[in-house]
């Protein structure tokens, strides 16, 4: 059975949560917080980092996109990228703007976490400019759809969608449901989703914070 390292609010580790649940594959998951000093982590992925698969033979993946990936390749049914170039480079597009908005969302917590004599303003700006104009293209992108790209459930869905639920876990008062309806209405209809329901992201404790 595959062992996959988690964090609750991560959604990084949640994308790979849903993808695993929805091909029906078993796996043990492992909760930890990733910054604290007696994490595990470390000793399956360098960067420590999570999430990490850690499969069978004990060899490890890290990097969502990498997993993601390699859970396609290695079980393809049901199929979560399409076959077709363009259509598998669209899903692709969404899944690196879902991507980055997380990455600017997790810099401007950790930000703000700061002293405040240590916070930076610009900084935290420039990462908020970032999610405001990947939310505007992926408002664009998924216009009046019923998903987040083409007439079924795609990679591309997993990853909006986490990108979605991490805005309202750790951002909550973020205005980004009033600014984009047609996002909240897919965000919606993911949630009731069972591989959705089942890995709803909240927060974590950090105990070792680093400066």
């Amino acid at each position: 059975m595959y062992r996959l390292y988690s964090a609750t609010p991560s959604p990084f580790a949640r994308k790979v949560r849903i993808q695993l649940i929805e091909k029906a594959i078993p796996f043990e998951l492992i909760t930890e917080v990733p910054w604290n000093a007696d994490a595990a982590v470390p000793s399956v992925n360098p960067l420590g980092k999570v999430p990490a698969l850690v499969l069978e033979s004990g060899e490890a993946i890290f990097d969502s996109r990498l997993i993601n990936e390699w859970i396609e390749a290695k079980h393809p049914a049901p199929p979560l990228v399409p076959q077709a170039l363009d259509d598998r480079l669209a899903v692709k597009r969404h899944e690196v703007l879902g991507d980055g908005i997380c990455d600017a969302l997790v810099l401007m917590f950790f930000e703000k976490s700061r002293p405040p004599e240590a916070f930076s303003q610009p900084w935290f700006d420039r990462q908020l400019r970032k999610v405001d104009a990947g939310l505007a293209e992926l408002s664009r992108l998924v216009g009046d759809g019923e998903w987040a790209w083409g007439d079924r459930f795609t990679q591309a869905d997993v990853s909006v969608g986490a990108a979605l639920g991490y805005l309202a876990v750790r951002w909550p008062d973020f205005p980004w449901r009033a600014r984009h309806p047609n996002l909240a209405a897919l965000s919606d209809r993911l949630e009731v989703r069972p591989s959705f329901a089942a890995t709803v992201p909240t927060p974590q404790a950090i105990r070792d914070r680093v400066a």
